[in-house]
Formats: structure tokens, C-alpha cells, sequence
């Protein structure tokens, strides 16, 4: 399974992609800061939970942002190697950093190269995390096939995404409708699914209110797992977490509504 752009074309929307991330670091850092909504109640808990991290393991997270995971993972006894794209987001991310000397290495290191991955050291890691960011990434073959010569031969890879089917170009979140339930009337929220197996790269925007949208490239579960598979991985572990009743708030369509359908999935792999 390989990625659908050639080398020059892939280059070509990493290099825009960066430049678009390089210009509305700032703006992200400060909307998300240690952790929005998402990250807050179903991104980081989930991917806790399932990366199981123990004290001294040395921990991989890829496009790490502004560091909030890293910052995380540190906290809980991990050794951190945080990579980004840009180095505006890693300027930040030392910004906002407590953690004690040693315990978060920064680098810039592009995810859609290989090579670059590689060079941060063949069976290093215990573990590495990637939330929220391979929807953003052109290719993801070429990461996935690195973390399986970077990651120990008992490691694991825990990656979150915006959900395939129902968080998505082709998924449209209806507006709210109100059932009789034996003489009770319950509000109902859906998500309208459409083209799901083919959605071209689109762009948008990540937070409500962003001043530069962003390239997003779907890919449904058959070829987002498959990838994995492909690479050399197993998965063990899943997750689909939801907001609940009691984060219902905001807008009248914002996720933190939607209580019964994931916007998120979480997912662990293992080397076979």
C-alpha cells in the first residue's frame, strides 16, 4: 500500500502544509494551551490509557504541536523525543515547557520522511503517539514504516484521529430533533454520511474561527489500518470516545452535543 502522490507532489503539499502551520502556530498555541476540550476529555485520556506508559520509558510523539502530550507524557515519568514539522510549533513548545532538563528533547523532523525518522534511532522507543495529526500529513506509509525499526521489538503506537466515519469531509452533523419516548421527548442528534471510501484532499479548518485552513487528507479505516498492517503491526487495543452529558454545552452542532456518536478514534498497534 503506498501513497497515492508522487515525490514531487507529495513534497510540494508538505512544504504548503508547513508554511500554513508556520503561520497559525501562535494562533493554535494560544486557543489550545494545555489542552482544549478535545484534547482535555477524549484525546488525551484515551490515548493514556492505552499507551500505558511506565516510568523511564522513552517515548516518541510525532507532531507534537505545541507540546501539551509531551508535556503530559513527561509528567507521568516518561523520557520524551517530541518532533514537529515546523519550527515555529517547536519554538512554542520549549516555551511552554516545565519539565526538567532532560526529560522533553525537542526536533524538527518531517513524519512523511523516512529517513528523518530513522535518524532519531532504530529500536530506541518503548512507545510513540501521534494525536490528532495524521489526517493532516499527505502520506503516512513512510512514518509508519519507520516506527517499526524505531520502536523496541515490544513497542507500541497509539495514534488518535478526527473518526474516519463519522468525523470528516463527507459526514455532515444534522440538526438536533426531539423524539417522544413514551410520552418523554428526548433530543437526538445524527451525523448525515456521504462519499466516505472517496474524499479527496479538501481544506479546512481545525478550531472554529481559524484565520488559514488546512489540508486534510481521509482516509477511511480499510486504508488507514491497512497501512498499519502493511508496515508490520497488529492492533490490540480501541477506543471511541465520545463527550458526555455532562460537557454538553457550546454550540448547538459542536461535538460536545453529540453523546452517542465518537468524534474521535483511538487506536494502538503492535509490532507482529
Amino acid at each position: 500500500m503506498g501513497t497515492e502522490f508522487g515525490p514531487e507532489a507529495l513534497r510540494a503539499l508538505v512544504d504548503e502544509t508547513r508554511r500554513i502551520w508556520d503561520l497559525k502556530a501562535p494562533a493554535w498555541d494560544v486557543r489550545m494551551g494545555e489542552g482544549n476540550a478535545f484534547q482535555r476529555v477524549l484525546v488525551g485520556p484515551a490515548a493514556e490509557r492505552l499507551l500505558a506508559i511506565r516510568p523511564e520509558e522513552t517515548v516518541l510523539d510525532v507532531a507534537c504541536g505545541n507540546g501539551v502530550f509531551s508535556r503530559r507524557l513527561a509528567a507521568l515519568g516518561a523520557r520524551v523525543v517530541a518532533t514537529d514539522f515546523t519550527a515555529r510549533f517547536l519554538e512554542l513548545a520549549r516555551a511552554r515547557s516545565t519539565a526538567p532538563a532532560g526529560r522533553i528533547e525537542y526536533r524538527q523532523v518531517d513524519a512523511t520522511d523516512a529517513a528523518q525518522l530513522l535518524a532519531l534511532g532504530e529500536g530506541r522507543f518503548d512507545a510513540a503517539v501521534c494525536n490528532m495529526a495524521l489526517q493532516d500529513m499527505p502520506a503516512v506509509e513512510p512514518l509508519l514504516g519507520a516506527l517499526a525499526r524505531l520502536l523496541t521489538p515490544a513497542g507500541r503506537f497509539v495514534f488518535t484521529v478526527p473518526h474516519p466515519a463519522f468525523n470528516y469531509p463527507g459526514g455532515t452533523r444534522l440538526t438536533l430533533e426531539e423524539d417522544d419516548v413514551e410520552g418523554r421527548l428526548v433530543e437526538t442528534y445524527s451525523v448525515r454520511v456521504s462519499n466516505y471510501l472517496a474524499v479527496p484532499p479538501v481544506k479546512g479548518a481545525g478550531m472554529p474561527g481559524e484565520s488559514a485552513p488546512h489540508h486534510y487528507f481521509h482516509r477511511p479505516l480499510c486504508r488507514l489500518l491497512g497501512a498499519g498492517f502493511a508496515a508490520g503491526f497488529v492492533m490490540d487495543g480501541l477506543e471511541e470516545p465520545a463527550f458526555g452529558a455532562e460537557d454538553r454545552a457550546g454550540r448547538p452542532l459542536g461535538w460536545a452535543n453529540f453523546t452517542t456518536i465518537p468524534p474521535v478514534l483511538a487506536v494502538r498497534l503492535r509490532r507482529a
